[in-house]
């Protein structure tokens, strides 16, 4: 099934395996954008990443993946939130982009590029605090950076499969599981041996494979021999969360003073989503109406 984020554990609990495909909700994402065919492949693959990582959120937010650097891309930005709803976007500099261009080429050709993971609790958690790890961009490819960044922060042992092109995009995860409270069902030397046959099994996927076959299908062709323990198949959608509220809020951080130089100059404020497109527009009265403080009203009673 298209769209669906298929998730399995073998029997001795020793390895996760994660598989998704896009195909709608990744061709929705690049309907608000135009980017040159290797950007696409970079966001893709960063996109069906999110979906893979998100799918272990332990809370209702969000998960944000950002590439950071000094080349053609600014930044790579891929949005998944704890429902499986994604939204993508990037930031081009004036440069020529070739069609053989890679991550390296494209984000981090001096060497100062940043790959960061944010986990962004719901705004109305208690005691809400946003967790943002940043780490170097190490490897040639988004799965080889994103395994870098686990092994680095999460001291996780996890390999990743991506491919993407304008019709899909598609990810295989490996994830190597802790101990249960210093005890696992099998034996260590036996999880090892399942992490090593897991590594070897799914290092026979090619990229055209990954695109062109469903996700459970290709986990069941990885691994026919055997016996995974299957959680419910889950449904990956295309949203933004972008409202005029959000945006209010940004141009009241931007500042009253920022905000009254833009409207002497254009009579108006206009802010479109970077990752939909959808135009927000404030005019004079409305700017105004930001920056009014909040009066609040006491009832007294009268005696």
């Amino acid at each position: 099934m298209q769209d669906t984020l298929h998730k399995f554990i073998f029997e001795d609990h020793s390895v996760r395996v994660e598989a998704v495909r896009l195909g709608d909700a990744w061709r929705q994402t690049q309907a608000r954008h135009t980017y040159p065919p290797a950007v696409n492949r970079l966001l893709g693959e960063l996109v069906a990443a999110s979906t893979l990582m998100a799918a272990n959120l332990k809370f209702d937010g969000s998960l944000v993946l950002q590439l950071q650097g000094d080349g053609a891309v600014a930044l790579l930005v891929a949005e998944c939130r704890a429902d499986l709803s994604i939204r993508a976007t990037v930031k081009l500099r004036d440069r020529e982009v070739h069609d053989n261009d890679t991550l390296q080429t494209l984000v981090n050709p001096n060497g100062s590029g940043r790959f960061v993971v944010v986990l962004d609790p719901p705004k109305d958690t208690p005691g809400r605090q946003t967790y943002q790890g940043v780490v170097p961009i190490e490897g040639d490819s988004v799965a080889e950076a994103l395994e870098q960044y686990m092994l680095r922060s999460e001291q996780l042992h996890t390999r990743i499969w991506l491919a993407a092109d304008d019709q899909h995009c598609a990810g295989v995860l490996l994830q190597q599981l802790p101990t249960q409270g210093g005890v696992q069902s099998s034996s260590c030397s036996d999880a090892q041996e399942s992490w090593i046959r897991a590594n070897h099994l799914a290092d026979t996927i090619k990229p055209g494979e990954l695109l062109a076959t469903d996700s459970a299908a290709m986990v069941h062709r990885l691994f026919w021999d055997e016996t995974l323990l299957v959680t419910e198949p889950r449904q990956v959608v295309w949203r933004c969360s972008c409202t005029r509220e959000r945006v209010a809020d940004m141009l009241r951080m931007l500042g009253k003073p920022e905000v009254d130089s833009i409207l002497q100059e254009r009579s108006k404020v206009e802010v479109s989503c970077e990752f939909c497109g959808n135009p927000y527009e404030f005019d004079m009265v409305d700017a105004a109406a930001l920056f009014q403080p909040v009066t609040s009203v006491e009832n007294k009673s009268v005696h």
